[in-house]
């Protein structure tokens, strides 16, 4: 009897357990998303956030939401390895031939063209180019381009546009890639088309319009929510809402109209965009103000989605959840909102404020895929500055760059290269050649000899290895990135500078610590001239300041690469035209790419305070303050940045117990303080 109720007990324990896994483990299925199969093309992630927003729908209702299969688009399926040669880039990496327009030429493609025409991948010639692009017409007529002659059935071939063309393709498209402005999910092929962002009319050629966000804390009263509507207007509404902003049906006042485009952006904390493809203006708008983008179950492809990771800065989430949606976005922590909203200013700068910076992106994008293993990885595309200002020439690790030694956990290494410039009248730098050698931080010593004059058979001995180099006479030559160069740390220096050991080791020691930045000891500082109505800039001692002399700077080698290949060559040449300019130019480059203005270290009273100026062509002299042309040269480099740059600093640092009146025996850096 009791082992036919043990039996009875175990085979009642059994079916629980059965009941139990029979009603837990769809649930469990669904709580685990499916992985994606290996080999398959990504495109912009379809996604509910799992932190955020916890589905609420049966099995089975969202089966239309999973990843479909991207459709053929006009003339079958194509994909990077069939439909592209990448033999032709080998030699010259990535250049681009534009072909010339069959008819009148409009303002869009007048800016696309002048984006490529003053890049490095810009060619001349079709023979020698990687890609051939081809200009989607936007004018009104309806007239479309013929055939290229060198179509080849598309192959290597990127037909881009901006906006949506305004007539059909009277030839297929075949193996050619599309870039094309917010293109639908369904016709997108991911890994081979490229997708655009929908600018508007007058989006500006280069520099562009900084983001609107000027703080990272949301300030008191700032509404909420802002609503997509018809006509680029938004409708703003507050914390307290009872119903669906988007359905047509709420209980309430939705709050003030905001018109756009204008001089007024949606001011809000959270966008609410729909899935319409019109909407898709409004997602740029979203980025420039700040406001985290809410896609409502788009149907068009995100921006560059690509290499582009778009949830770090917008929010996906499904239309026919609207409370839910609104609940989530009103607990979201305050941290997470933070970092959205700093990614979408970061995302809006890099790569959408202006014309000339979709068209480099769409182009890098396209160099990564033949560069294959060595392109940018994820870090350099979604962490500021961005991958367009991260050379993959360069390196393909971010610990070599500047800007990610935080993110790695690393610092550059703890020696330097000084690299000293001979020019005009070609006296050796004996003097300061002592002294920089002197530092413990040193490497080696690289003398540019620049001047008309033979350089001398004979140098003084070192204790570090001296090369000298010879130049080629013009004053960007200090700014090529020499393969002799073998520390990230460079200290430029004249051949008539004057510094103490001291004061290069203190200087070196700072800029570990920023090597993303310029760290010098001489300053001029920029103003806008209301009387001239254009930019000056002054070599006054004043409280601030936004320039460091290359006479004297560290800084990192990168932006000599930077500064030889990414720099347009009329800028470069502007340089040498106007030697000051040099100095002026250097520092427009690394503002621009760090938004952070250079630091200055202290300089010893009984040093010249000023350094000498190239010679006139009319003979010798001392300028205290740039001539007018060379004030000019502030105004064009302002035009070919497409916006001021500099940005100004009152901040010096100084070492610990510096003039403090305590013994020298006390302080490290005792000769800084030398009467």
């Amino acid at each position: 009897m009791q082992s036919w109720r043990r039996k009875s007990l175990w085979l009642a324990l059994l079916a629980s357990w059965l009941l139990i896994l029979v009603g837990v483990f769809p649930f469990l299925r669904l709580a685990v998303p499916t992985r994606p199969r290996a080999g398959a093309p990504q495109g912009w992630p379809r996604w509910l956030d799992a932190e955020l927003l916890q589905s609420f729908a049966k099995p089975g209702e969202l089966l239309e939401d999973g990843p479909q299969p991207p459709q053929a688009l006009r003339g079958g399926s194509c994909n990077w390895g069939a439909c592209f040669d990448t033999s032709k880039c080998r030699g010259g990496g990535l250049k681009v031939y534009v072909y010339p327009a069959a008819g009148p030429v409009s303002e869009t493609h007048r800016r696309i063209l002048a984006s490529i025409e003053g890049s490095r991948y810009h060619t001349l010639s079709a023979a020698e180019a990687c890609l051939l692009l081809l200009l989607s017409p936007d004018t009104p007529t309806g007239e479309c381009d013929p055939v290229p002659p060198q179509w080849d059935g598309g192959r290597n071939h990127l037909v881009l546009s901006l906006r949506p063309a305004p007539c059909p393709r009277t030839f297929q498209l075949g193996q050619a890639m599309v870039a094309k402005a917010s293109p639908t999910v369904d016709t997108f092929r991911p890994g081979f088309d490229v997708a655009l962002p929908l600018l508007p009319e007058a989006h500006p050629l280069r520099g562009g319009t900084p983001g609107q966000l000027r703080q990272h804390s949301p300030r008191p009263g700032v509404a909420l929510l802002a609503l997509a509507e018809d006509r680029g207007t938004w409708h703003v509404a507050g914390t307290d809402f009872s119903a669906c902003p988007w359905d047509g049906r709420c209980e309430q006042d939705r709050g003030p109209k905001q018109t756009h485009p204008g001089a007024t952006l949606p001011n809000a904390t959270f966008c609410l965009i729909p899935g319409r493809s019109p909407d898709a203006l409004h997602f740029l708008q979203a980025l420039q103000a700040g406001c985290i983008p809410v896609l409502l179950s788009p149907r068009w492809e995100l921006p560059f989605s690509e290499v582009i990771d778009w949830t770090k800065a917008a929010i996906v989430a499904d239309e026919r959840l609207p409370l839910q949606v609104l609940t989530a976005l009103q607990e979201m922590p305050l941290t997470r909102v933070l970092a959205l909203r700093q990614q979408t200013q970061f995302l809006w700068d890099a790569y959408f404020s202006s014309v000339e910076k979709v068209i480099h992106t769409t182009l890098e994008i396209i160099q990564d895929r033949i560069f294959g293993a060595s392109a940018h990885p994820s870090l350099l595309w979604n962490s500021p500055p961005g991958a367009i200002l991260a050379l993959p020439t360069f390196s393909p690790s971010p610990s070599d760059f500047p800007f990610y030694h935080l993110q790695q956990g690393s610092r550059p290494l703890g020696r330097f290269s000084a690299l000293i410039w001979v020019g005009a009248p070609g006296q050796p730098p004996l003097k300061l050649i002592q002294a920089v050698a002197g530092s413990q931080h040193c490497a080696q010593i690289l003398v540019l000899w620049s001047s008309e004059k033979p350089s001398p058979t004979r140098w003084p001995k070192t204790a570090v290895p001296l090369t000298v180099i010879d130049g080629h006479r013009k004053v960007s030559d200090r700014f090529f990135p020499y393969s002799a160069l073998s520390t990230d740390a460079i200290l430029s220096l004249d051949a008539h500078s004057s510094l103490s050991t001291s004061e290069v080791d203190f200087a070196f020691v700072v800029w570990q610590s920023f090597p993303e930045r310029m760290v010098g000891f001489l300053t001029w500082s920029h103003f806008w001239d209301e009387a001239r109505g254009g930019w000056g800039y002054t070599a006054k001692r004043t409280n601030e300041f936004s320039m460091v002399l290359t006479s004297a700077a560290f800084y990192h080698r990168y932006y000599h690469t930077l500064f030889t290949h990414s720099l347009p060559k009329a800028l470069r040449t502007l340089a040498d035209e106007a030697p000051t300019c040099a100095d002026v130019l250097m520092n427009f480059l690394v503002a621009s790419v760090t938004k952070l203005p250079p630091i200055k270290v202290p300089y010893g009273m009984w040093h010249q305070e000023a350094r000498p100026p190239p010679l006139e062509p009319g003979g010798p002299g001392l300028r205290q303050e740039p001539q007018p042309a060379a004030q000019n040269c502030i105004n064009q480099m302002a035009a070919g940045f497409g916006r001021m740059p500099l940005v100004s600093s009152r901040l010096r640092l100084d070492p610990v117990l510096f003039k403090d009146p305590v013994s020298v025996l006390r302080k490290k850096y005792r000769s800084l303080e030398k009467p």
